[in-house]
């Protein structure tokens, strides 16, 4: 082995530890960007089921179920 091939994992190591932190606050942003876009999306849908005429109780538990797809956490839980 030479030195260049030893180096290498110290290497990406280090070069994770510095981005990790960049990573998380853009992934972060993100991921509340994501989850504003949703819930005002969610916030609409509601408002159109009660305005075609449905219960607001039925219009609220059909919500829960269309942002539920807007959940990453269940979505990755699921990928497993």
């Amino acid at each position: 082995m030479n030195k260049k091939t030893q180096r290498n994992p110290l290497k990406i190591i280090g070069f994770l530890i510095l981005k990790v932190p960049t990573l998380i606050f853009r992934f972060g942003g993100q991921f509340l960007r994501f989850k504003s876009k949703a819930h005002h999306a969610g916030r609409i849908f509601r408002e159109e089921l009660v305005q075609q005429g449905l219960d607001k109780s039925i219009a609220t538990q059909l919500t829960a179920f269309y942002l539920e797809g807007s959940d990453p956490f269940k979505l990755l839980r699921s990928l497993r």
